[in-house]
């Protein structure tokens, strides 16, 4: 079993002056879910190297088990620090991919061309795709087999706006992921806020935010067993 992670190389959040990246919990959740199921994993990023953390999530209140676990690990701390460049993978070569969120996706993966390849790639392969929390904004200009945005008439969710308006960057974000899906045709729907929940339709895994990392991760593990 081999899996890409795709993260990020965008680190301003819109034109607030302050660092964004990727979040912590929602890469080391799933990458060691990956990793004790024994299956090798490839890191990769628009612009390769060290993709940037969100330092918000490496304070000590967004610490979890895995988090920690990762900042003991320096093995897999080296494998973050130099992811491929993006278009130096190919769907191809694994067997799914999983994108973690955090608020760079929003800039960074939803028009990058590279990106929408390569999920539609995925899909066109009948291998299955995961994005958590805005990581689903790398899914809003993606189209399946019959050229219909891929989210549309799908189960789907992602970082809501109430959760938005709770860390205050409604305004600063370049759009909000719960209103772009269902403007898509997505199916949107969604739990409690800051709780865990995951939809699954068919070939797609799609969680709404933090918390929702690992069980999504889990749900990408069926799917890949079940195949």
């Amino acid at each position: 079993m081999k899996v890409l992670i795709v993260l990020i190389s965008h680190d301003k959040l819109g034109d607030t002056g302050k660092p964004t990246g990727f979040w912590l919990e929602e890469f080391a959740a799933p990458y060691y879910v990956f990793k004790d199921a024994g299956a090798e994993i490839v890191l990769a990023s628009p612009k390769g190297g060290q993709p940037p953390l969100d330092p918000k999530s490496d304070a000590p209140d967004a610490q979890t088990e895995m988090t920690q676990r990762f900042k003991n690990d320096a093995e897999s701390q080296a494998l973050l620090a130099n992811t491929h460049k993006l278009d130096e993978v190919s769907a191809a070569d694994f067997d799914t991919v999983f994108y973690p969120g955090g608020h760079g996706p929003m800039w960074d993966l939803t028009g990058n061309a590279t990106s929408i390849a390569l999920i539609e790639a995925f899909i066109k392969a009948r291998k299955p795709v995961a994005a958590v929390c805005h990581a689903p904004a790398a899914l809003v200009q993606v189209r399946g087999m019959d050229g219909e945005y891929l989210v549309k008439g799908k189960r789907v969710t992602g970082f809501t706006n109430t959760e938005e308006e709770g860390v205050q960057l409604t305004e600063v974000v370049p759009f909000l992921l719960e209103d772009k899906l269902k403007e898509i045709g997505g199916d949107y729907s969604k739990g409690p806020d800051w709780s865990s929940y995951v939809l699954v339709d068919g070939l797609l895994v799609t969680g709404q935010n933090p918390a929702s990392s690992e069980e999504a991760a889990r749900e990408l593990l069926k799917l890949l067993k079940a195949g």
